[in-house]
């Protein structure tokens, strides 16, 4: 089949308003309405990083439409949720990949039914933060905090939390999310004039070299892809780059530190530099006659590592660490196996 499962689609303004059927129809040709049918029910296609059901979806131009050519794994619940640290006023956890960080504006007014399908990390916190609360709770030798759980065992209800920044579906890591309207005000403000600490770990195509890369981030480089613009047009974006390990000079695990926090920053400046992340799939064509990733990496491999801020309260700096997840460490062993680094 031409326009095979495994390809990335950009809604453009002719497509607009287009249904999701109507608009993989025309590009998986020949494709008839039940093979449609059958990818999108099927956990096999992606809306702005979602997996979408509804066959019927109204598109918007910009949007971003992926056919996986294996079916989507069942989202991330709340158990699959590390709490790294909390308190009344901010939680940090641990992101699953697999779930974006916050609902689109668009899926806001969503039944609740509709949004459990693909819940996001905003959503599922409160749960977690009651799971912790209720098996902290039974750890205590006191009798008065075994009872915060709540009659019969109940585990109480939490509050919802507050977003103050956001990583992307397929990245994992530290997350911190206020829980309080003063908390969520001075947290975004640190992430808004970027005082923050935030530094990731990619494994990238190539045998890539420290540096410091700084451009203009805009939202349409030409192809309807986010990229950089030749003059200062768009937003400022500076990545500092330190290679932690080469395997061989076809792939390298590196240090990004962020001193801006743009949308894709980091798979921007590495792909746009030759050496795109592997498991990228959005941003490959920045260089079409750069190193190819073979690395078959099963998702985009890029962490949050470390996260610091101010606490909003205490006025001190926090700053939490997150180990590289299984299946990045996976991918590592089986590349080094295979270049004679074992």
């Amino acid at each position: 089949m031409k326009g095979h499962p495994g390809t990335v689609h950009h809604v453009t303004a002719a497509d607009n308003r287009a249904t999701l059927a109507a608009f993989l129809r025309a590009r998986l040709t020949p494709a008839s309405w039940s093979r449609v049918q059958k990818l999108v029910r099927g956990r096999h296609v992606l809306v702005h990083g979602n997996v979408c059901t509804d066959v019927a979806r109204r598109l918007k131009a910009g949007e971003v439409v992926k056919v996986l050519a294996a079916a989507a794994a069942p989202p991330p619940q709340a158990t699959d949720v590390r709490i790294v640290h909390l308190d009344d006023d901010v939680v940090v956890v641990d992101k699953p990949t697999g779930i974006t960080t916050t609902r689109h504006h668009e899926e806001a007014s969503w039944p609740a039914r509709r949004k459990q399908i693909q819940p996001t990390l905003e959503e599922l916190v409160p749960d977690a933060i009651g799971r912790f609360l209720a098996a902290r709770a039974a750890r205590s030798p006191h009798p008065r905090r075994r009872g915060t759980t709540g009659q019969e065992g109940k585990r109480r209800r939490v509050p919802p939390v507050r977003a103050v920044h956001r990583i992307d579906r397929e990245t994992s890591g530290l997350v911190v999310f206020a829980r309080n309207v003063p908390a969520s005000r001075i947290l975004a403000e640190q992430f808004r004039l970027h005082t923050t600490r935030r530094r990731y770990l990619a494994l990238v195509v190539g045998r890539a070299e420290a540096g410091t890369i700084e451009s203009h981030l805009v939202r349409d480089r030409g192809d309807g892809r986010r990229g950089s613009a030749d003059g200062e047009e768009g937003k400022l974006a500076i990545t500092h780059v330190n290679p932690v390990e080469h395997i061989g000079d076809a792939y390298t695990l590196v240090e990004c530190r962020l001193e801006t926090g743009r949308t894709h920053q980091i798979r921007i400046h590495m792909a746009e530099r030759g050496h795109p992340v592997c498991g990228e799939r959005v941003y490959l064509q920045t260089r079409r006659h750069g190193p190819k990733d073979e690395s078959r990496a099963p998702r985009v491999m890029l962490h949050a590592t470390e996260l610091g801020f101010v606490h909003p309260v205490t006025g001190h700096e926090i700053v939490f660490e997150s180990v590289l997840p299984r299946d990045i460490r996976d991918v590592l062993a089986r590349l080094r196996k295979e270049l004679g680094r074992a």
